[in-house]
């Protein structure tokens, strides 16, 4: 683990020498400044973004509001994302997203996800989904407002008896974003609004010769349901090439038909640097501080590092 964490320094460390001898971004905005989930790509232009994040928790809610302890969960998620520019008008961008998990259960230190261990106990982990995505800027007066579409095939297969690894439901996620830059280009305000409906069988029963054999039944609790979380982000620019910034989100898992709805509160903050022409950074801390439901009331640590080129 201790090697895993050097390489990881080693690597920021070689990219953020080598972005000192690019040339300095002059005369025009940054990336960073540009560039936000509601802007999209000139035609032939392309963005690859690498986020990962580490959610744990060792609390959640009891069947209403009340936080209880529970063993150390942890969660690790890594999102690649690549998108490119099709249209001429720069208003339609094409992608690809893939998701790869590591959890582990049991009251596991945070960081044994990184480990990659599979077994029958306390730890999963593998790819998990893929999704062909499309961006669509639908109104050329509000250049701040686009929408992002995605559909998610869960790609792991069924295990009996084995921890949680995602939720197995094929999610048709869209996403409305907007934003405003104001303040002489200092302060932004970012708000997205997701609704992701989410489809599948609640349990697979087929060839199951032993009813008491559970096909990771927990895996199924999303299915027939929607996803609705609302976020607002505000901005701070102290420079063109750096971002701090605050966040809150309010996400509700709305039953339709599943028999089963959460919902959760979270804040957070963040910042994003850009350490060369090409390369962003972006490190974020977020805490669920209420939920409803078994609701976990963890906090979730981001790195990610995009390339616009």
């Amino acid at each position: 683990m201790k090697n895993r964490i050097t390489l990881l320094i080693l690597i920021v460390v070689t990219i953020s020498g080598f972005s000192q001898e690019e040339n300095q971004i002059k005369g025009s905005k940054s990336n960073i400044q540009e560039y936000t989930p509601s802007k999209l790509l000139k035609k032939g232009q392309w963005d690859v973004k690498f986020f990962n994040s580490l959610y744990t928790q060792t609390k959640r809610t009891d069947a209403g509001s009340k936080s209880v302890s529970v063993p150390r969960e942890s969660f690790f998620t890594n999102t690649t994302e690549i998108y490119t520019g099709v249209s001429e008008n720069s208003r339609i961008n094409v992608g690809l997203i893939v998701q790869f998990r590591s959890n582990t259960f049991e009251g596991a230190d945070a960081f044994d996800v990184f480990n990659f261990r599979n077994n029958t106990i306390d730890a999963r982990s593998g790819l998990t989904a893929i999704a062909p995505s499309i961006r669509v800027q639908p109104f050329k007066n509000i250049a701040g407002f686009s929408l992002t579409s995605s559909l998610f095939l869960p790609v792991f297969e069924d295990k009996a008896n084995a921890p949680y690894l995602d939720k197995r439901s094929t999610t048709w996620e869209t996403k409305f974003f907007y934003d405003n830059t104001f303040g002489d280009d200092k302060w932004q305000i970012f708000t997205e609004v997701d609704f992701g409906f989410n489809f599948g069988k609640k349990r697979i029963n087929e060839n199951n010769i032993d009813a008491d054999l559970d096909f990771n039944n927990s895996e199924r609790f999303a299915n027939n349901s929607l996803f609705l979380p609302l976020s607002v982000f505000l901005s701070y620019f102290p420079s063109s090439k750096t971002t701090v910034f605050v966040n809150t989100q309010q996400s509700f898992l709305i039953d339709l038909g599943n028999e089963f709805s959460q919902k959760s509160t979270a804040f957070g903050f963040g910042g994003k640097l850009q350490i060369s022409k090409t390369l962003n950074l972006e490190t974020s801390y977020s805490k669920i501080v209420a939920g409803n439901n078994f609701q976990g009331l963890g906090s979730t640590y981001s790195l990610g590092l995009r390339a616009l080129f």
